[in-house]
């Protein structure tokens, strides 16, 4: 179950692709569509400054509602 980091309210556009940089920002770059030329460089913006801070063994989102969110990963799988 995922729990709610901070409260950012990002409105996102279709195209884009938002993610939580390594700043712990709010960042978008446009997605990448067939055709494009591949290597070439996507320009990135930030959106919003948070700084959060992450901690290893989680998984940083941005949620429905805009929000910054983070889920516990999985670690090792069950033999079979």
């Amino acid at each position: 179950m995922a729990k709610k980091v901070a409260k950012v309210g990002v409105k996102k556009k279709s195209g884009y692709l938002y993610f939580i940089d390594k700043q712990g920002d709010v960042s978008c770059a446009k997605m990448s569509r067939k055709g494009r030329v591949p290597g070439k460089k996507q320009k990135i913006e930030k959106v919003k400054k948070v700084g959060i801070k992450k901690e290893s063994g989680c998984l940083y989102f941005i949620d429905k509602q805009g929000d910054i969110s983070a889920a516990k990963m999985k670690r090792g799988r069950k033999k079979k």
